[in-house]
């Protein structure tokens, strides 16, 4: 999107990357090559974690036999975009650490990973869209994830399609979503103390 600044604009100096990164819908059905992809799964893999335990999991969903498998528990509303992605990426993390004792930053941990992977795929030139939009029962069974594992998320991967390819009601969309201001999201001291 070349106008991106209409939509956002930082309060503080950030790398644009940072605003230039959105989640957009309307993907072409080129596929991902696999050094591009792995290279997004590598970024991830560098994330911190507690302790370095790394919980995160990523299942991936390249061939077609896969993408249906997937398609099969992502919820009808983002099937409607979703089902042109060439990639898709389910991430999960095993909320043990590696003494089989509960791990309390799993799924914090695994939000940093995939915040890593939205980014390096900014700077591949590939677009990313995650959905919690899906069934975690039909998804644990379908995919056989073991039960200490937790379901986050799927992940839509793909060069960006044009919006006019979506149905009009998601073409309305298809824009950068902007920020709540800062002074709403930092507290200072306490919960709810405003900053300055």
């Amino acid at each position: 999107m070349k106008d991106i600044q209409q939509y956002r604009q930082a309060e503080y100096e950030v790398d644009p990357m940072f605003i230039n990164r959105w989640s957009p819908r309307s993907f072409t059905d080129q596929p991902v090559p696999d050094d591009v992809l792995f290279s997004l799964l590598e970024a991830a893999r560098w994330a911190p974690s507690g302790s370095n335990v790394q919980p995160w999991r990523f299942i991936i969903a390249r061939s077609e036999e896969d993408r249906k498998r997937f398609n099969s528990f992502i919820a009808p509303g983002n099937r409607i975009w979703c089902e042109k992605a060439p990639v898709l990426v389910f991430i999960l993390s095993r909320t043990l650490n590696n003494r089989d004792e509960p791990l309390a930053s799993h799924a914090f941990d695994a939000g940093a990973a995939w915040g890593f992977l939205a980014l390096q795929a900014l700077k591949k030139g590939l677009i990313t869209h995650a959905m919690a939009g899906f069934s975690a029962e039909q998804a644990r069974r379908e995919l056989k994830v073991p039960k200490e594992y937790d379901l986050h998320a799927v992940i839509a991967i793909g060069f960006q399609g044009e919006k006019e390819q979506l149905p009009e009601a998601y073409q309305e969309r298809e824009v950068p979503s902007d920020r709540r201001p800062l002074s709403e999201s930092v507290f200072e001291g306490r919960f709810g103390q405003t900053i300055g």
